[in-house]
């Protein structure tokens, strides 16, 4: 209920005087203004509504007014406001989940609210003192704003610090998927819902070596600028790893994405699973690891697997290289590496010898020659399959791993 105007006695001078004697006035009306306020928020607010009770709200809205009220008390007496409740808010919300435009309409409307009460205090009470009231409204409205822009500032902050953190977790989570421990781990699972990925579909991976700036640097796992399919990134020391969900597409899609960038990469063949994607990701290091210069600069592992087979296993293909080409690597080095071309290029060029020929500027029968030295030496004979296959794994061990 208002009360009567007091007409007796003199009237409080000054802002903090009027102030200290509307305090308890002040204080005894907040409680179901807040609680009429909060009803109003919920009713039109669905973001609070979702979060927050009416009594919660209606208590914490009674607080601030509270809080405000003190700040105003000590703003005029020149004193500096504590806005330690307002950022603790803040930061509170964040949490959450409440948006920061309903909160800060919220505080807003408490705001309105404050100076409203004030007004219709010291007018029942006080109505000599209204011009001394209005002044004040300038440290009002200042203290206000303090509080709102420290909401502001703390609920930033805050939405900065989880970010942060939730990001730190995905890339922890991605780490682990393209390493394989995620499995052993149970985050699938938790992986798929953080990063928007089912447990289960058509996934690549992609192993980068690249020039400095010939990509976009992307450290949170999410849509690569590239276009085309969306790429999850991992920047490592030596490169990037992307995890690739390929949808209907393909590994060949990925090489014609990549042609037009100055890279080296790798790809892997298309596994089925999140659980499958630390597989992949050494499968694709493999097919970077049998790049060769002068070759193409993606990679795909379906194609390039003999390679693929001796960069796995370098101890056997170490002693694949000695056991098979042992006597030609200790030939001079360029009678050695005169044989060594010309059985690559005899091979790349599907056994002919014709073909070889022109490629590497000679006669046909020099290549023939040159191929019947190296089966001397080698006790292998190109047209048995197997020795074939010995010589073409052989060789392709010394273009991985040198001839010595």
């Amino acid at each position: 209920m208002a009360l009567s105007p007091r007409t007796s006695g003199a009237p409080p001078v000054g802002v903090p005087l009027l102030i200290e004697e509307v305090r308890d006035e002040l204080r005894s009306r907040f409680e179901p203004a807040a609680d009429r306020l909060a009803a109003q928020i919920l009713a039109e607010d669905p973001a609070y509504a979702r979060l927050i009770g009416r009594k919660e709200l209606g208590d914490r809205i009674h607080r601030n007014l509270c809080q405000a009220l003190s700040g105003i008390a000590q703003a005029a007496r020149e004193q500096p406001v504590d806005l330690h409740d307002a950022m603790s808010t803040g930061s509170r919300r964040v949490e959450q989940g409440l948006p920061l435009a309903s909160l800060l309409q919220s505080y807003r409307r408490g705001g309105r609210l404050l100076w409203e009460t004030m007004y219709e205090v010291v007018a029942e009470r006080f109505p000599a003192a209204l011009p001394t009231l209005l002044p004040a409204a300038a440290v009002v409205w200042d203290v206000l704003e303090q509080i709102t822009d420290a909401v502001a500032e703390s609920y930033r902050q805050a939405e900065a610090a989880r970010a942060a953190r939730d990001r730190e977790r995905r890339h922890s989570l991605l780490d682990a998927l393209l390493d394989g421990s995620g499995v052993a781990a149970g985050l699938a699972s938790e992986a798929a819902a953080r990063l928007g990925l089912p447990e289960r579909g058509r996934y690549a991976v992609i192993v980068l070596r690249t020039a400095p700036g010939a990509l976009p640097p992307s450290s949170d796992p999410g849509p690569e600028p590239l276009s085309g399919p969306r790429i999850l990134w991992r920047i490592r020391a030596d490169g990037e790893t992307g995890l690739v969900p390929l949808g209907s597409g393909s590994p060949e899609d990925l090489r014609e994405l990549l042609a037009g960038y100055d890279v080296r990469a790798g790809v892997s063949p298309v596994v089925g699973s999140l659980a499958d994607l630390g597989r992949a990701r050494w499968l694709a290091e493999l097919a970077l690891r049998t790049w060769r210069p002068g070759a193409a600069s993606v990679v795909l592992l379906d194609e390039r697997l003999p390679e693929a087979l001796i960069a796995a296993q370098s101890d056997l293909a170490g002693r694949l290289r000695t056991v098979v080409l042992g006597r030609v690597l200790a030939l001079p080095a360029e009678e050695c590496g005169t044989l060594l071309s010309t059985l690559g290029v005899w091979l790349r060029a599907g056994g002919s010898s014709a073909v070889a020929a022109e490629r590497l500027y000679c006669h046909r029968n020099t290549v023939s020659n040159r191929l019947r030295r190296l089966e001397q030496l080698t006790g292998r004979t190109l047209t048995d399959p197997a020795g074939a296959v010995e010589l073409s794994l052989a060789l392709a061990a010394v273009e991985q791993f040198g001839a010595r």
